[in-house]
């Protein structure tokens, strides 16, 4: 008899997906392809690179970050400080929505996101450093939640 060819968890209950048809999304530990699953599964192989992503248990809040190293997606667990990137293995810092503000970057005008409180901000598309709140011209808002 042939070995399977990828080790799947053993579950003694079949899964039945929903009859509502709901659905949930994770990205995939192995590629970070956005996956889109039925609500209740525990897992869920991705088609493209045929990695077993664990889903988290219910009622885990989950939240999403753009990784500073290679900006891949990144989604994890709501309340953690820190997320390591599975691509580049940069640790981002996960921010609560009260600890980020916002500013308009002095050349380019992009809106940059930065930890509240910091002196300055580097623009990711034309590395020009905006001083946070110290021009008229640019427009800082702190997000509470």
């Amino acid at each position: 008899m042939p070995a399977p060819l990828a080790p799947y968890p053993t579950v003694s209950v079949p899964f039945t997906p929903p009859a509502n048809g709901a659905q949930s999304q994770l990205v995939c530990s192995g590629c970070q392809n956005l996956l889109i699953y039925p609500v209740g599964a525990t897992s869920v192989c991705c088609a493209v690179c045929n990695a077993v992503t664990s889903v988290p248990p219910p009622g885990t809040e989950m939240a999403q970050l753009v990784c500073g190293g290679c900006h891949t997606l990144l989604m994890y667990i709501r309340g953690a400080t820190s997320v390591q990137c599975s691509c580049c293995y940069s640790i981002n810092l996960a921010l609560e929505a009260n600890q980020v503000a916002h500013v308009n970057c002095g050349h380019c005008r992009m809106l940059l996101m930065y930890q509240y409180g910091a002196p300055s901000v580097k623009c990711a598309v034309c590395h020009f450093v905006t001083p946070a709140g110290a021009s008229t011209n640019t427009t800082e808002q702190k997000f509470n939640s």
